[in-house]
Order: structure tokens, then sequence, then C-alpha cells
């Protein structure tokens, strides 16, 4: 695994609650396409369940990191795209399961007019640095 350093509140920065404000390391950057609530066969999974949506969005960026031989252990950015800032809080439950708040990375939230599809109420891309 990668070094990382989480700085969550640098000198004159508030500190923030869900997220680390600055993250670094050295290693292999990887970055994960934004990912949508779908199965494994591109069915949408949880129409109108945010918390529902959030948990397949997780399990896919969870899919996607492995595949490129890293884990929410590497993670050093999220951003979560949502059609409604209401979801933010599946969004964070979901992501509790697979990070633990001591290990938070940076994050960003950014509420969108659409996304690709109407059904889908957020998206999530990551950036992670693995071993070199």
């Amino acid at each position: 695994m990668s070094e990382l350093t989480r700085i969550p509140a640098p000198e004159g920065v508030a500190p923030a609650a869900q997220y680390s404000h600055v993250v670094l390391g050295t290693g292999r950057f990887v970055a994960v396409s934004g990912q949508l609530a779908l199965d494994e066969k591109g069915a949408l999974v949880g129409e109108g369940d945010p918390a529902a949506q959030a948990r397949q969005v997780f399990e896919n960026l969870r899919r996607c990191l492995s595949a490129a031989g890293a884990t929410f252990d590497d993670v050093v950015k999220l951003t979560f795209f949502v059609t409604d800032m209401t979801h933010l809080p599946a969004i964070r439950e979901a992501r509790a399961a697979h990070i633990p708040d001591d290990r938070l990375p940076a994050c960003s939230a950014v509420q969108v007019a659409a996304l690709v599809r109407p059904e889908f109420l957020m998206e999530i891309e990551a950036f992670a640095v693995v071993d070199g």
C-alpha cells in the first residue's frame, strides 16, 4: 500500500467534519470514472432510492479500484455529483461502510441539474494512489 498522509485541517483552515482538506502520497495514480447505480448487467439499482443507489455506486467504485490493484484505503479524493443535496446523508452512510472516519479522503460535492439519465440520483468518481 502506498503511504498516504491526511491533513484534516491545515493551519488557518477551518476543520472539516466529513472529509480531509488535503491528502498526499507517493506512488501510481489511479483515476476511476464517475460510477452510477448500475449492476453488472447494466440495470439501475434503487430507482428513486438514494441509499440503494449510493450503496451500488460504492460497490462499483470498490470493484473498479480492485481492478487497478487499489482499495478504499488508497483513495485520496472523491467527487460526488448529486441531483439533490439531500442525498448526501445516504452517500456518507455508504461511504462509512467502506472508509473509516480516520481515513477520510478529500471530497467535493456538486449539485448538478441532471446526470446522463434522469433516474440517476448521483455519480461518484474516485482518485487513488497505490504503490508504484
